[in-house]
């Protein structure tokens, strides 16, 4: 936060400068360091009503309901905070100046913004804060010189900080001016080797110079330093040749780091995006077993909704639910997947159960209004179309669409022009176009209707988008045309042949040999391409005998312990189903190290996690080799230390999620897993 650097400055201050120091203004900074904000506005709304001239107090609201998004209250407390600043008190004044300059830029007023921090540069020409946010400003304003000017400034200020440099290349970058944006990350990565964001961006200026090789280098060195989002963002838009490259480097280090997790991930990750669908669900799976802990059926369920394999979708994301069941971004793709198995009645329950959850998100009554649609529902997809518009939000030129269309099925032309209209007018330019060519094709604009449909065809010849061509067709009974974009359809991976087979746009060419035998070519072609290692999800127990075993535990003031084998070392766990993972205290990693249960190359890094309790906690991520739970033998089970000596001994879901059912028996002070081998 701005004023945390602000109260660093204090000490510097001029030691003449007096700030107040009164018991309600001393809590509301205490409540703001403590990230207790409603706390903090009682302090200071009591401050003022005592001193209403304390320009200190209003600061601090300033920046409270900008954080908050609250530009009004923000605006009022900061046009005060600098009426009321004490004209010497050059730090908090460039500090006031400074957080309106934020609010403005909340208002989109950037004129007044940029006005704001040349009041805040003016106070302390030598504070780099404001030079940073002014370049920023700069630079989405695409006004690349002055944005240049000030990264100069911060480097004459700080030369040995990475910020200017980075600004001057990202810059020369957005100018596509490559070979120099790369001396400038280069230098900045010079100044010190913990800087993920330098690697990253010259990754990006080696991949445009077609230098692979190079830039494969930097996204490595990028994702070893930190989980980056810039190189994260890289791995989005990769091919070929580069695509093999970055791909060997990342087997390499996952080779020389077998218990880092990341590098399952990235390349799960780059095979998707790839679509390389069938790799990735095995570097997911690889992930899965190196941490159970983890939620990935929704990644594994994306990867066989389009390689087309839905039941085995079905059977991931019926897992991440299990785990999840109130992510509603998991239970959304659950509806899809219904949707996709030809189930749109149990895919419109979901979407009840999930507007239930969030009856504010427009999309899931889009989603439902679209299905009901395709099932001739059309008063309730009217009236699905017309929450998703009370709701606001980015889908409104479809819901006008679709409500349109839907009047017209029921022959309510009155209703059905006005809709159909709005819904060509919210997408103005070709840019926006995605659902105007019905539209137009509805109110019997036909010509343009077909020039929509060629523009964004020519945007993106995707599958999708040639089958929207199809339908747009088949409805003017252009059936040359329609199975034309239908078999390119096909021949680009269209593989929903449960939509195909619902869609009444396709009605008109339905019935045609051509088109019956496009379905059942590309349906062949689809089930051949599954393999048998396509069909088995590990995150469900495989077939096998089931075994079942019983572990005695010991309950003292309703603590259930039970005794394992860590690495073959003797132990005894509290039994904690609220635990994410393992954990061990200080102790007992101390003494796994220093007797040979633990080597250096089990430490894996650090993370916070939270117990049953809700309470976080900070811990070295160690990998256990060997562990023996009643007889049951798990490999590689992530755990965490905890840096606190006194912490309980804790077996979580890292080890529970992996051995089978568990049933408690506590008259007999039994666990009974039921597994299978």
């Amino acid at each position: 936060m701005l004023l945390a650097a602000a109260t660093t400055l204090t000490a510097q201050a001029d030691k003449e400068i007096k700030r107040p120091d009164s018991y309600n203004y001393s809590r509301g900074v205490e409540a703001y360091d403590n990230d207790n904000t409603s706390e903090a506005i009682d302090y200071f709304n009591r401050e003022i009503a005592d001193n209403s001239k304390n320009g200190y107090a209003y600061m601090y609201l300033s920046d409270i309901y900008r954080q908050q998004e609250e530009p009004g209250k923000a605006i009022d407390a900061a046009n005060l905070a600098i009426k009321y600043m004490p004209a010497k008190d050059k730090k908090f004044t460039t500090v006031s100046y400074t957080i309106r300059a934020q609010i403005q830029c909340l208002l989109k007023d950037t004129v007044a913004a940029l006005s704001d921090y040349a009041s805040a540069i003016k106070a302390s020409p030598d504070e780099q804060r404001p030079y940073e946010e002014r370049a920023q400003l700069y630079y989405e304003m695409e006004r690349y010189d002055e944005a240049d000017a000030d990264y100069r400034k911060i480097i004459k200020i700080a030369s040995g900080d990475a910020t200017g440099y980075m600004g001057l290349g990202r810059n020369l970058s957005a100018q596509k001016q490559w070979a120099e944006a790369i001396k400038q990350f280069t230098y900045a990565a010079s100044l010190g080797s913990d800087n993920a964001y330098p690697y990253a961006f010259r990754a990006e200026a080696y991949k445009e110079l077609g230098e692979w090789d190079k830039s494969a280098d930097d996204i490595i060195t990028a994702l070893s330093i930190e989980f980056n989002n810039k190189a994260v963002s890289l791995l989005s838009d990769i091919k070929e040749p580069m695509l093999s490259i970055l791909l060997a480097k990342m087997k390499i280090q996952m080779a020389k780091s077998p218990n880092n997790i990341d590098w399952p991930f990235y390349l799960a990750a780059t095979y998707e995006q790839s679509e390389q669908y069938a790799k990735a669900i095995s570097y997911y799976k690889i992930l899965q077993d190196k941490d159970a802990s983890l939620n990935l059926g929704q990644g594994i369920a994306r990867c066989y909704q389009k390689m087309g394999d839905y039941q085995n979708a079905l059977i991931a994301i019926n897992k991440a639910c299990d785990t999840d069941s109130v992510d509603t971004d998991v239970l959304g793709m659950r509806a899809d997947i219904l949707y996709n198995l030809n189930r749109p009645q149990e895919s419109i329950q979901q979407y009840d159960e999930i507007i239930k959850m969030e009856p504010d998100n427009m999309g899931y009554y889009y989603a439902r209004a679209w299905t009901k649609l395709i099932l001739r529902d059309f008063e309730g997809a009217v009236e699905d179309a017309t929450m998703c518009m009370a709701a606001g939000g980015n889908v409104l030129a479809p819901a006008y669409n679709l409500r349109g269309l839907c009047y017209k099925a029921l022959n309510n032309n009155d209703k059905a022009r006005p809709d159909l209209e709005k819904a060509i007018a919210l997408e103005p330019t070709p840019a926006d176009y995605s659902c105007s060519q019905y539209a137009y094709l509805a109110l019997g604009q036909r010509d343009k209707a077909m020039e929509v449909m060629d523009t964004i065809l020519n945007r993106d010849n995707s599958s999708g988008n040639n089958y929207d061509a199809a339908c747009l067709y088949s409805l003017m009974n252009n059936t040359d045309k329609a199975l034309n974009y239908f078999k390119t359809a096909l021949e680009k991976g269209y593989v929903n042949f449960a939509h195909i087979g619902l869609d009444h746009d396709l009605d008109n060419i339905r019935q045609l040999p051509q088109f019956k035998s496009l379905v059942s070519t590309y349906k062949q072609k689809l089930e051949q391409s599954l393999t048998p290692a396509d069909t088995v999800v590990a995150v469900h127990p495989g077939a096998g005998n089931t075994v079942t075993t019983e572990v005695p535990f010991t309950k003292e003031y309703g603590v259930c312990t039970i005794k394992c084998k860590i690495n073959n070392l003797p132990l005894s766990f509290v039994f904690d189903t609220g635990a994410a993972t393992v954990s061990l205290s200080m102790v007992e990693a101390t003494f796994m190290m220093k007797n040979g249960y633990l080597s250096k190359s089990d430490v894996v890094g650090s993370q916070y996690f939270q117990d049953a309790n809700g309470n976080i906690n900070e811990g070295t991520i160690i990998n256990l080799r060997h562990v023996d739970f009643g007889g049951l033998k798990l490999e590689n089970v992530r755990a965490s230390v905890v840096r606190n000596q006194r912490a309980p001994l804790l077996l979580g879901q890292s080890v529970l999620g992996r051995l089978g059912k568990i049933e408690i028996d506590n008259s007999r002070k039994v666990l009974t897993i039921t597994s299978k081998q």
